[in-house]
């Protein structure tokens, strides 16, 4: 008998550097486990900016370095996505906000729409709500929020599945 599917978005700003290393590291850590056909995951973002275009380079580089492989193309969160996930993963606070609003707007009379959480709620070594935007910065930046998703997809992979379901 097969388990049922868990649906989880990773949402950040543009859709081009946090969210698709949340959805990359997410990925790979299922898989090691065998558990990738137990999970549908992708990422978005709440703004537009980049929408069509691939993950940022620096991304890709920081994930190809540790053995992760980034798919997909940049898009923006629609009201469907509330209905179509279990689970929303945030990248900070801001996000966080602005998915709230589209749910509110959106689930107005509706069930079913999707859990938000915080990417770091997941994170034992967290001192901070907001996985930190690389953008503006440079590589050693890339490389402190790959750090930091490969600890809180680790532990929302453990939520998800249980820590010891293999």
């Amino acid at each position: 008998m097969s388990r049922p599917t868990t649906s989880v978005l990773f949402v950040c700003l543009g859709n081009i550097c946090r969210s698709p290393l949340g959805e990359g590291i997410f990925v790979a850590l299922a898989e090691e486990r065998g558990l990738d056909g137990d999970f549908h995951v992708d990422s978005a973002g709440t703004a537009g900016y980049h929408s069509g275009e691939p993950p940022d380079s620096r991304s890709t580089a920081v994930a190809a370095a540790n053995g992760v492989h980034l798919t997909g193309y940049a898009r923006q969160v629609t009201p469907r996505d509330m209905e179509r996930f279990d689970v929303i993963v945030a990248m900070d606070r801001s996000n966080q906000r602005s998915l709230q609003r589209l749910r509110q707007r959106y689930g107005r009379g509706r069930g079913g729409l999707a859990d938000i959480v915080m990417m770091r709620d997941y994170d034992p070594d967290a001192r901070d709500a907001d996985v930190p935007d690389p953008y503006y910065g440079g590589h050693d930046g890339f490389e402190r929020v790959y750090r930091i998703l490969e600890r809180s997809c680790r532990g929302l992979l453990d939520e998800l599945a249980g820590p010891g379901r293999d």
